[in-house]
């Protein structure tokens, strides 16, 4: 065949061929994998089945599905070029028909070939959901394969019907290419434009094309490229890499188009204003029409990672790049920040973008260490909940990323990723005087936070205070429906907060002295608590194994306190001492490496 054909096809036509051989269809490399959600292959079945409920139908009317474009090749197989998603989902209800059957019964159906994912179809014939996992193309299968078995179950009397209607009733564009029609010009010319395909999955069919047959490497370069793609990929599908990397909260299969941004950025294809939406994949689809420049590019990227993944094991790059990422610093700007400079250099730069963002804009290097004691401790002191609430959750994060950096012997390193996946409070360690709970309901809750704490403390010193409270609070909720509750709460806590000692200073710390960072359930749980109660739900928390911020513990652990003698309460002492060690711990931070960069 010399020009393209254009026909439809009944569903049926596509299961073998003229000879009764199971039709093959071929799935090249440059194709990206399943990706069709449940809501999509829900709604292929929805509309074969309303089809189906038309009433008086004409014996010539059909079901159309959009085009299936596919080239023959020499030898034999059909190659997908576009409407792979389709084609496979039709296979799995087919399959799904089949295994409702005796196989005596069951019908010869087509088959795909994966010219990079040969395993799948192993996995097709035996899924399961530990397999699943392991794989993203093996995810989105499984799904699919549940969704069918899900949809059908609550249709079997329709089942003969549906079944009818998809073999005979359905019918697919079918759109032959041309022998001398490029396929992955014709994919990219295809998709270019539509919603599903992102551009690195495209920038995927420009690196994987089969080259110049003349060129005896082509074939080999192909899968040695394609193999890489999926290890690169694999590698930042890896949440505490990823995280490290990016503040996107995404479950997105496809995260190696952070390579090719960071790449294209390097050439200055992210500073065009005019940039179209496809900007990146345009940009690589002009510079691998340049003979050889597939493996100049594609090393270019593999480079690009390797920096990444230096960065990542090296501790103390993590922990510093992984702070200026979260802070909104590009990817791009560190990297830049890294060329031509050497290592310890590269690090300087960094903790001088650290200290530029969290403490002043003075130069960090020209500062004496009593200056630079002195400009941190008049920017801890200056900060106050509520006006500066984002200089203090970006300094408290940096104080529990100095603290693990602070001793070299450790190994531990931040939870990046669960930190990003998490939603973060700033936290009063001790309770403001205006967080004095007013609704009854919130009274009762209060009063029966520190009931738990009393009841599961036994305190030989205080055992007759301790038991008159718990009747007080009895004594409270059982008359709590009373007009006089409020006077009657307000006798209680008072009580309580005494018992506590949260009431032997009167002002309430605003400062950085009396916060610390809380996920906002423990502390939306919480927040009115005394200090005692708050500490006991947080060592509940962290030895569970959730994760808690290493200093957020030391806090109501009383690491920082000289004397930690009293585990009840906060008082002035503790919070003296705990702003003392986050000004020495951020000092000896901006002050390594100092010397080395001059």
């Amino acid at each position: 065949m010399n020009h393209s054909d254009l026909c439809l096809k009944p569903i049926h036509e596509l299961l073998a061929d003229e000879q009764g051989n199971p039709t093959r269809f071929w799935i090249p490399a440059y194709q990206r994998g399943y990706r069709w959600k449940p809501l999509q292959v829900t709604q292929l079945l929805d509309d074969i089945r309303e089809f189906t409920k038309r009433r008086n139908p004409q014996p010539e009317e059909f079901y159309c599905l959009q085009p299936l474009v596919i080239k023959a090749t020499e030898h034999g197989p059909f190659e997908v070029v576009d409407g792979q998603q389709r084609l496979t989902t039709l296979l799995l209800i087919l399959r799904h028909f089949n295994e409702r059957l005796a196989q005596r019964y069951q019908q010869k159906l087509f088959t795909l070939d994966y010219e990079t994912r040969p395993l799948l179809l192993a996995f097709l014939d035996e899924p399961n959901e530990i397999e699943a996992d392991t794989n993203v193309d093996y995810f989105y299968l499984f799904n699919a394969i549940n969704t069918i078995e899900n949809w059908f179950s609550t249709r079997a009397n329709e089942v003969d019907e549906i079944k009818t209607a998809l073999l005979n009733k359905t019918r697919v564009i079918w759109f032959e290419l041309a022998a001398q029609d490029n396929a992955v010009d014709a994919f990219t010319r295809l998709n270019v434009g539509k919603i599903p395909l992102t551009d690195d999955e495209l920038i995927r069919a420009l690196f994987l094309k089969r080259g110049d047959d003349n060129d005896p490497e082509a074939a080999s370069r192909q899968m040695r490229i394609a193999h890489e793609w999926d290890q690169l990929e694999k590698a930042l599908q890896a949440d505490e890499f990823w995280y490290f990397l990016s503040n996107q909260q995404s479950q997105s299969p496809n995260r190696i188009s952070l390579l090719f941004e960071l790449v294209a950025t390097t050439d200055g294809v992210g500073d065009r204003a005019d940039q179209d939406e496809h900007s990146i994949f345009h940009a690589y689809s002009r510079k691998l029409k340049v003979s050889g420049a597939t493996a100049k590019e594609w090393l270019r990227i593999k480079q690009t990672f390797m920096m990444l993944e230096e960065w990542f094991e090296d501790r103390t790059l993590y922990h510093i790049v992984g702070f200026l990422i979260h802070q909104g610093m590009d990817v791009a700007s560190i990297c830049e920040l890294s060329l031509q400079t050497t290592k310890s250099a590269f690090e300087r730069k960094l903790r001088k973008a650290v200290f530029a963002r969290t403490i002043g804009d003075e130069d960090l290097d020209a500062l004496s260490p009593k200056a630079l004691h002195t400009s941190i401790s008049e920017r801890l002191d200056q900060l106050e909940y509520g006006r500066h609430s984002s200089s203090i959750r970006s300094l408290l994060l940096l104080f529990n990323l100095a603290t693990l950096l602070d001793s070299p012997l450790s190994n531990m390193r931040f939870q990046f990723d669960s930190f990003k996946n998490g939603e973060w409070d700033i936290e009063h360690v001790r309770s403001i005087a205006s967080s004095r709970p007013m609704r009854l309901h919130d009274q009762l809750n209060w009063l029966k936070l520190c009931s738990g704490y009393l009841e599961a403390y036994n305190f030989s010193d205080q055992a007759a205070q301790s038991k008159q409270l718990l009747n007080s609070i009895a004594a409270f909720i059982k008359r709590s429906k009373k007009a006089d509750a409020d006077e009657a709460f307000e006798v209680v806590y008072k009580k309580l907060l005494a018992f506590f000692q949260e009431t032997d200073e009167a002002p309430t710390d605003h400062g950085i002295s009396n916060l610390t960072l809380l996920d906002k359930g423990t502390n939306r749980s919480y927040k009115n608590a005394v200090f005692a109660v708050k500490r006991k739900a947080l060592l509940a928390l962290d030895q569970s194994g959730i994760f808690v911020p290493l200093c957020t513990r030391n806090v109501f652990l009383k690491c920082y306190s000289p004397q930690a003698d009293n585990m009840m309460f906060w008082s002035k002492s503790d919070r003296e001492a705990y702003l003392a060690e986050m000004t020495q711990v951020l000092l000896r931070f901006f002050s390594a490496t100092k010397e080395i960069s001059k």
